[in-house]
């Protein structure tokens, strides 16, 4: 097959899912939900940003209401279709990396097997999606999200503190560039296998902020579709970083489209959303209970 021909048949497989997956298309999201299974525990890296938890109060990224096992996953399914019929897409994006185990892979195997029609979606740091990138696609994945928060080891470098990979521990630049190579490869394998790519990346002012054309013009080479630009929560290693203005991240929009669409309707779901989005959470009904608050992960 060519690539023309693999470019049209992703131009149109995009066209058609944006229509029905509310973190792809503008028009869907306020017609169709999702459901996030927490089934991925563990992380691979360590965001500067981020600090993982599973508790019922706080809404922030890596954090779900508890872990859910894979083999509970298709009455978890069936559960969230009663509760919400609109749900059309099955994510997976956390609390942890979902790719550090294999958690991921096998509940998408059983949820394909037991619900064919809905799209499975993965969010994923990406530095193990080439290893695992036919494995997705045979499991019924057609979308991925790959966080890509730098293509330049120096900026990078100061928005991870390191990278585990085979059972070593990397810092600094070094680990940066690790993490870099393996998203550029992870996003090219999986694009060529058909499965849509959007790339999300936190908005860091200082250290990314002047950083966002030149990771979109990268993504885009290595075959992303879409872009999404998420506003820093300043907590962690980055607390003392201030949130992006309004007109910062408009001003990386823009900076952005001029290599890819971006999506602009983002509601930062935690790990374990369930319903359409910016509509009451459904994830205390489904999950347990939880303080009715705003959801947010960096998926």
């Amino acid at each position: 097959m060519s690539s023309n021909t693999i470019k049209v048949n992703k131009d149109d497989k995009f066209k058609k899912l944006s229509n029905i997956h509310p973190c792809l298309g503008g028009e869907a999201h306020t017609k169709y939900g999702r459901v996030h299974l927490p089934v991925s525990p563990t992380c691979n890296i360590q965001c500067k940003f981020c600090k993982r938890d599973c508790n019922e109060d706080e809404d922030r990224p890596g954090v779900a209401n508890g872990i859910l096992h894979p083999k509970d996953a298709v009455a978890t399914v069936k559960k969230a279709l009663e509760l919400c019929p609109e749900i059309t897409v099955v994510g997976i994006a956390g609390p942890g990396d979902t790719l550090a185990t294999g958690y991921a892979i096998e509940t998408f195997r059983l949820v394909h097997e037991a619900y064919p029609d809905l799209v499975e979606c993965l969010s994923t740091n990406g530095l193990l999606l080439e290893r695992y990138a036919d494995d997705l696609y045979e499991a019924g994945v057609s979308t991925i999200t790959v966080t890509v928060n730098a293509v330049d080891p120096k900026i990078q470098s100061q928005i991870i503190s390191n990278v585990i990979l085979d059972g070593k521990v990397y810092f600094g630049e070094e680990a940066a560039k690790i993490l870099i190579d393996a998203q550029l490869r992870g996003i090219k394998k999986i694009s060529e296998l058909g499965v849509i790519v959007k790339v999300n990346t936190v908005l860091v002012p200082g250290i990314n902020d002047k950083h966002i054309e030149e990771t979109a013009k990268t993504v885009k080479e290595a075959g992303a579709t879409l872009y999404n630009i998420i506003p820093l929560i300043p907590q962690h290693d980055l607390s003392h970083v201030p949130a992006p203005t309004c007109q910062q991240l408009d001003n990386a929009r823009l900076e952005a489209e001029k290599y890819l669409e971006v999506f602009r309707h983002c509601k930062h779901c935690r790990a374990d959303a369930c319903g359409i989005p910016g509509k009451k959470d459904l994830s205390s009904l489904l999950y347990g209970k939880r303080n009715d608050l705003e959801t947010f992960s960096h998926g």
